[in-house]
């Protein structure tokens, strides 16, 4: 299995945990009698819960695009070390992300985001070398 690949499935795996600490958050915050509702009342906001919540909706703004790359260098067969960084930057930023979104370090946060964002753009980069090639 590529570098790509195993990130891909690390991500995979981080992301369902996203989901499940942005869901025990919600919980301890407004209790399980509001998580097994329908929640048709507005729930207590802010603190750590919407910070999981809004780290876990951001995930999933990238983490359609990094698997799609994925998937492309794998049809294409254009691995490259460009490509094994980009992916692994991708992830550990997004490791390092939620803490820091959850903390509330606002420029911190920012600066990790835009590193995720680098690892991807290194992989499109890859392919579209490729493509022009």
């Amino acid at each position: 299995m590529t570098i790509e690949l195993k990130m891909l499935l690390y991500a995979t795996i981080l992301l369902i945990l996203q989901l499940i600490f942005q869901v025990l958050g919600e919980i301890i915050q407004n209790g399980l009698g509001y998580a097994l509702s329908a929640r048709d009342e507005d729930p207590e906001s802010g603190g750590y819960s919407a910070r999981f919540e809004r780290a876990f909706y951001n995930m999933l703004e990238t983490y359609p695009a990094f698997a799609a790359l994925v998937f492309l260098l794998y049809a294409t067969d254009s691995w490259s070390s460009l490509t094994a960084l980009g992916a692994q930057l991708y992830f550990w930023a997004r490791v390092v992300y939620v803490p820091a979104y959850v903390s509330g370090i606002p420029v911190v946060r920012t600066a990790i985001w835009a590193t995720s964002l680098a690892g991807i753009l290194m992989m499109a980069w890859q392919l579209l070398s490729f493509a022009t090639a």
